[in-house]
């Protein structure tokens, strides 16, 4: 109803976050989850309601994500997760992104000829990442994590409608693979919308992690499959790949933004990228200008070259050598980079800098009762990632290793027992008593849609449920002069980017391709939390339930 009204009578009258806010932030004292899919979001509630921490609702609602919303993410993929610590403040990030196998060289690859299906696998993250993340900061017993996910999978669950579009538009993929056509095509089509999807095999693989722990995954019978799937298609993963993989505790990075300190995981992921955005932004008043002006977006687009342009050049696995990040947040740096930026036309070529010191996903957020916040991403990256179901398992394994680059020499080259180039990112907020966890999904979108939301709250004032849904722009071809923006955008303003050199390629007014998102807010002054949810995805926020009944 207020969309209608703004569109007939008086929406020229209406602030940014009237206009664009179609749902109600979730608020309660109690702890909330919010993710993708609402029967992930309900466990996650449920956990937190049965004593279970931030940490133990995560864990649970992603193993529920990975049976519901299986082209996105599961256990054979990767994880980061950042968790500020409500009594002292503390933040700590995990990185379990997996690393190349050993024999992963240039020299095996060329001979191979190609970087498709096994040939992109990494050793998946994920599950030890849970291990990690709960045996630091859980309280509930493991194996009680996985019920929820395990019943999904055993008695099925109904396939919902923007997670059927996506299904529905990968069949070809699924095809090309036995186990995915035999698993995920039932009677050789995709589900229907309503439709229950069982997944028995994927039940066993839950099972076995459950009962046996990380170890049957990187030690056990889960290895033994995916190391015989990767044989039966000429893959290069051994044994020893899985067995001696640890994902790593890492210290978050982070710039002030208008007063904001806006915290992201260190490379191997991209997340400075989000920081060095808010860096150039600070150069421009754009808290002074419209949100959806032709000036703030392209002054956002353009910021965002730059820092991709960075991104490419300088991000790597920092194992294997120096990756400048405070060069590249260097606030001197940022000011030399902003003044290139110009006001009137779009650069269609941009080049990396010379930085100081330097020669398909899926995210929720969780606030616990006592206010602490997990902000946690997972993904296979592409959809279904590499294409390749385990043999009797069920899942898929991911494509990371698409992430590297295949020449010699570049920080990010392709090599054994390195991380790639990683696009999930989560990230984490805070000014004053207000706490923020917060993610927006869709490979290279990340960077920018972090950038793009955490602006509508610095500079516009919006709350977390609008900046989500506020509309927003993404480029695919980071060096040029294309860009996919939303319809909502006013055409004035779209009219007049094209007039700066800008090439628009305009689409649905809550386009998948900006990217679903999820965020959490925990003001520590009134201990009141809220969440959020976008409409570009199935999920919700969903609050703990508190106990009216005594048994």
């Amino acid at each position: 109803m207020r969309s209608t009204l703004c569109l007939l009578i008086f929406c020229a009258t209406l602030s940014a976050q009237e206009r664009w806010q179609a749902r109600s932030m979730v608020m309660s004292q109690h702890g909330i989850v919010a993710t993708s899919q609402t029967l992930a979001s309900q466990v996650g509630a449920q956990i937190l309601a049965k004593g279970g921490s931030a940490v133990d609702a995560a864990i649970a609602a992603n193993l529920v994500l990975g049976v519901v919303e299986p082209m996105m993410n599961g256990i054979g993929g990767d994880l980061f997760m950042i968790h500020w610590n409500a009594k002292t403040g503390q933040l700590t990030g995990l990185n379990a992104s997996g690393w190349s196998g050993k024999g992963y060289t240039l020299e095996a690859l060329a001979q191979r000829g190609h970087h498709t299906g096994i040939h992109t696998v990494t050793v998946p993250g994920a599950v030890e990442g849970f291990a990690q993340a709960h045996k630091r900061f859980g309280k509930l017993p493991w194996k009680d994590l996985f019920l929820p996910a395990i019943h999904y999978a055993s008695a099925g669950f109904p396939v919902t409608e923007i997670i059927q579009w996506d299904w529905e538009h990968s069949v070809g993929k699924l095809e090309a693979d036995q186990n995915a056509k035999r698993v995920y095509l039932p009677g050789g089509r995709a589900p229907q919308i309503g439709d229950m999807f069982q997944n028995p095999e994927l039940a066993k693989a839950l099972t076995l992690i459950a009962n046996n722990g990380p170890a049957a995954f990187y030690r056990g019978p889960i290895t033994d499959a995916i190391l015989q799937t990767s044989a039966r298609l000429n893959g290069t993963l051994t044994r020893e790949d899985f067995a001696l993989y640890q994902p790593e505790w890492v210290t978050p990075i982070s710039t002030v933004y208008r007063g904001w300190k806006v915290s992201e995981l260190p490379p191997n992921g991209q997340g400075v990228g989000a920081l060095m955005m808010l860096n150039l932004f600070s150069a421009f008043p754009i808290s002074q200008w419209d949100p959806l002006s032709a000036e703030a977006l392209h002054t956002k687009i353009e910021a965002q070259k730059l820092a991709y342009a960075d991104l490419a050049k300088y991000i790597a696995d920092p194992r294997f050598g120096p990756v400048p990040v405070a060069g590249l947040l260097d606030a001197g740096y940022a000011k030399r980079r902003a003044a290139g930026i110009d006001a009137e036309r779009a650069n269609c070529s941009v080049q990396p800098g010379e930085a100081p010191g330097s020669k398909h996903t899926i995210y929720l957020s969780v606030v616990d009762k006592e206010g602490n916040i997990v902000s946690w991403i997972q993904s296979l990256s592409d959809l279904w990632g590499s294409g390749v179901v385990v043999d009797g398992m069920g899942f898929h394994l991911h494509d990371r290793a698409n992430g590297f680059v295949f020449e010699p020499g570049h920080p990010n080259s392709a090599g054994p027992r390195k991380r790639p180039f990683h696009t999930i990112i989560p990230g984490f907020m805070e000014k004053g008593d207000q706490h923020i966890g917060f993610g927006i999904m869709r490979g290279s979108n990340q960077p920018q849609a972090h950038a793009q939301f955490i602006s509508y709250i610095a500079d516009h004032g919006m709350n977390i449920q609008a900046a989500l849904e506020a509309p927003r722009f993404t480029k695919r071809d980071q060096k040029g002069c294309s860009a996919l923006i939303e319809s909502r955008v006013p055409e004035k303003a779209r009219e007049a980017l094209t007039q700066k050199g800008h090439y628009l390629d305009v689409r649905a007014e809550y386009s998948g391709l900006m990217g679903g998102g999820q965020a959490v807010m925990y003001n520590s002054t009134t201990k009141v939390k809220s969440a959020a949810s976008s409409p570009r995805k199935d999920g919700a926020a969903i609050p703990e339930p508190p106990s009216f009944w005594t048994k």
